[in-house]
């Protein structure tokens, strides 16, 4: 190891300035700003569309938001929740190819298993056609559950946000304590009994946890909800964004949105704020309940028949409709739409690992009470849906091109035009405020693994914290990096509501042209851009796969 002079140390903390943490501190208040601006709508006057929208449509904004919020929430709790504890307690054929394969819903985009899914069921579509042909029956002679509408809905996002809710109870059913388990059985409770009294109570936190990120998730969708015609507050922001040109109203009502956001929030920790759960390092490993005959096969029958309608049916309609115009589609109008993607995705992923290398390198450094703070700060981004983020970066953003025009205007007599309203820029830096969570907590996590022992050793030879980071740090952080990268990267790629507010003038990406060509009834010729996006969502779920298959206590 190379010995350096102590005082390189002053390119990150110089005694008495403390470069580091200001540049931390500047970057949080950046980060926070869009939100700040959303809140400071309230305190704005209230015109006349406000108005309107409190006597007509408001309330259904309020209600189907309210209902598919709940709805999706159960049926994630069902589905998740069910198929983590016959995974993680019971024994069945195919058992441990479930435990990752269950996962995969979670690359399916809801926007993109909603057009799917009304392509197969719709009136036109190939399962009607054939109940129709089958039976000599007429459009009006039976009955069939209309797919585009709030219980659409909720099924279309119940059946791609499971895996959160799965993939936290399955931890927790797995490592709770196995002499506990065996205790409630040695008094006579039955698996079903066992599983209602003894594991669900204790999964509760890991189960609340999960719900709580699912239903922040179904606040801020767009796509499923704007394609099935549910009015929520994300459709509304929308509207009056897009129908009516109403900036501030648009931003009143994405506060009226960030109140339930944080109120998800608050319950989710006042729900756990009375309760403690201790986990037992010396715990008896539970014995995986031996399911056999009809009991075995209607288990593993049930978890197949959850992934199959979440991935494997939507995945197979995709594959056959991208073939069947691939010729057609596969031309330099695709490139182009994946070069876009690929770019702004990348650009944002790079930016976002390096936001929050900078952040919770500082905040190993400082170890302050502020540091810790910012760094909190910083990752409320995630929890706040898109739209909203999109509005809060456009109003400051309209605001300083505008004053830059009235100053051209005055000293040159003509006008600059948008500067940062409809750049790249402006977009990717919503991308910044969005994701940066996501590689925010994968770096802390990465850090936290790394013993301070190490810093101080290479302190006591004299190297620099510069030269720390640089030849001990960084090489250790190789795979969280990565892992950081393409998690963002993913996100960025599904990323709607935020693209289509903020992309400039004729910029599509994948995302986007995959909602314009649904929203035209053209689903066979989106079936190719949405497909790509779903093969590359794979990829953070085998990194959550090879993480779960390290670890000693899930098999």
């Amino acid at each position: 190891m190379e010995i350096t002079s102590r005082s390189d140390a002053s390119f990150w903390f110089p005694p008495s300035i403390r470069w580091g943490s200001i540049g931390a501190f500047l970057i949080t208040v950046l980060l926070v700003f869009p939100i700040l601006v959303i809140i400071s709508s309230i305190f704005r006057p209230f015109g006349q569309v406000w108005h309107h929208l409190l006597d007509t449509v408001l309330l259904s904004y309020i209600v189907n938001s309210i209902m598919l919020m709940f709805g999706v929430a159960l049926g994630t709790c069902l589905l998740g929740v069910s198929s983590a504890w016959l995974v993680a307690v019971c024994q069945f054929p195919g058992r441990k190819t479930l435990s990752w394969i269950l996962l995969l819903p979670m690359a399916m985009p809801a926007y993109i298993i909603a057009y799917t899914y009304t392509g197969l069921l719709d009136v036109s579509g190939p399962i009607q056609n054939n109940l129709r042909a089958i039976f000599g029956w007429s459009y009006g002679d039976y009955f069939f559950p209309q797919i585009r509408s709030l219980g659409g809905a909720t099924c279309m996002l119940s059946l791609v946000l499971y895996p959160y809710v799965y993939l936290l109870a399955r931890v927790s059913f797995a490592n709770q304590a196995g002499a506990i388990i065996e205790a409630s059985r040695n008094l006579g409770r039955g698996p079903l009994s066992t599983f209602l009294s003894v594991s669900l109570p204790m999964a509760r936190p890991a189960i609340i946890a999960g719900v709580s990120l699912v239903m922040m998730e179904t606040l801020a969708d767009y796509g499923t909800v704007a394609y099935f015609g549910v009015s929520t507050f994300t459709t509304g922001i929308f509207r009056i964004w897009y129908g009516l040109g109403e900036l501030a109203t648009a931003a009143q009502l994405s506060a009226m949105m960030m109140f339930f956001v944080f109120s998800i929030i608050l319950l989710e920790q006042q729900s756990r704020r009375r309760m403690r759960f201790y986990k037992n390092e010396y715990r008896v490993k539970t014995k995986l309940i031996q399911l056999k005959g009809s009991r075995a096969t209607i288990a593993s029958f049930y978890c197949w028949t959850v992934v199959s309608i979440g991935f494997i049916i939507p995945i197979i309609q995709l594959v056959v409709w991208a073939a069947s115009r691939w010729r057609e589609n596969l031309n330099n109008a695709f490139v182009n739409l994946a070069w876009n993607s690929f770019l702004l995705a990348s650009t944002a992923a790079i930016i976002c690992v390096l936001g929050a290398l900078f952040l919770s390198i500082v905040k190993r450094y400082s170890k302050s009470n502020l540091s810790i703070a910012q760094v909190e700060i910083a990752k409320l981004g995630y929890a706040i849906p898109g739209a909203i983020i999109a509005v809060g970066v456009l109003i400051p953003a309209g605001w300083f091109d505008n004053q830059v025009n009235l100053i051209s205007e005055a000293w040159f007599g003509k006008s600059i035009g948008l500067i940062l309203g409809g750049s790249l820029g402006i977009l990717i830096f919503a991308y910044l405020v969005r994701f940066l969570s996501v590689s925010l907590q994968t770096l802390e996590s990465g850090l936290s693994s790394i013993k301070p022992s190490i810093d101080e050793s290479a302190a006591s030879l004299g190297v620099s914290k510069l030269n720390t980071l640089r030849k001990i740090h960084l090489p250790l952080l190789k795979t969280s990096l990565l892992t950081a990268f393409i998690m963002v990267f993913v996100d960025v790629l599904k990323e709607l509501p935020t693209t289509l507010i903020l992309r400039p003038f004729n910029f599509n990406t994948l995302a986007v042209r995959t909602y314009e060509l649904a929203s035209d009834e053209r689903l066979i010729d989106a079936a190719l851009p949405a497909l790509t996006i779903v093969v590359i969502g794979l990829l953070p779920i085998l990194l959550i796969f090879k993480t779960i298959a390290k670890s000693s206590n899930v098999e």
